[in-house]
C-alpha cells in the first residue's frame, strides 16, 4: 500500500482537507499505514499534479479541500484489483526470538514478556479507537471497523502466543522446548 492510495480511498469516501485526512489517519488508517503532516501534504499535492485530485474548495490560511477525480477513483480501483499486495515477512520481534538461545531463560521469557505487553497495550488503543470513533453507516466507517478487527485479534493471537513462548523457555540443561501444540517444530 502506498501513502498515494490511502489519501485516494479515503477521499473516495467523501471531499476532505489535509488536516481532515490526517485527522482521518489519526483515528482509521494510522494502526495499517502511519503517516506524518509533511508526508500527507506533499502526497497531497503530487496528486493534483498528477490529475487524480482536484483542490474543490479553498477557505481561509490556505485551507484546501480535496475531491477525487474519475482518474484518482481509477487509479484506486486498479490498485484494488490489478495490482497484488506487497506481504512484508520481516519481523525485528520474531527474528529476536529465533536467538533467545543466547541470552539467559529469563532474558528469554522477560523479551517474550515485554512483547506480550506491547501486543496488550496495542490491543487497549484499538479499544479505544474504537470507542472514540462515530461509526456511520458509510462504506469507510464498515470496512475500517473490518480493519481494526483484524488489530484487535493480532495483537490478542500475539499476546496469548508470547505468553505461551515465555513458558516454553526452560532452565539450562533441560532440554528445548517442548513441539507446538500441533506437535510440529519450526
Amino acid at each position: 500500500m502506498s501513502l498515494r492510495h490511502a489519501l485516494l480511498g479515503l477521499l473516495s469516501d467523501r471531499p476532505a482537507s489535509g488536516y481532515d485526512l490526517l485527522k482521518l489517519f489519526e483515528t482509521s488508517l494510522a494502526n495499517a499505514w502511519p503517516a506524518t503532516q509533511s508526508q500527507v501534504y506533499t502526497e497531497l499535492a503530487r496528486l493534483a499534479d498528477a490529475e487524480l485530485v482536484t483542490v474543490s474548495a479553498q477557505g481561509p490560511r490556505g485551507r484546501k479541500e480535496y475531491t477525487i477525480t474519475d482518474a484518482g477513483l481509477a487509479e484506486l480501483r486498479h490498485w484494488l484489483t490489478g495490482t497484488t499486495p506487497v506481504q512484508h515477512t520481516r519481523s525485528d520481534l520474531l527474528l529476536r526470538v529465533f536467538f533467545l538461545g543466547v541470552l539467559t531463560p529469563e532474558q528469554g521469557r522477560e523479551y517474550l514478556g515485554w512483547l506480550a505487553d506491547i501486543s496488550a497495550q496495542g490491543h487497549r488503543r484499538l479499544r479505544a479507537v474504537e470507542e472514540s470513533v462515530d461509526w456511520d453507516e458509510d462504506d469507510l466507517s464498515a470496512y475500517g471497523r473490518i480493519a481494526l478487527e483484524y488489530g484487535l485479534r493480532f495483537n490478542a493471537m500475539r499476546r496469548e502466543w508470547a505468553e505461551w513462548a515465555a513458558g516454553q523457555i526452560q532452565a539450562p540443561g533441560a532440554g528445548a522446548p517442548a513441539p507446538g501444540r500441533d506437535g510440529g517444530r519450526i
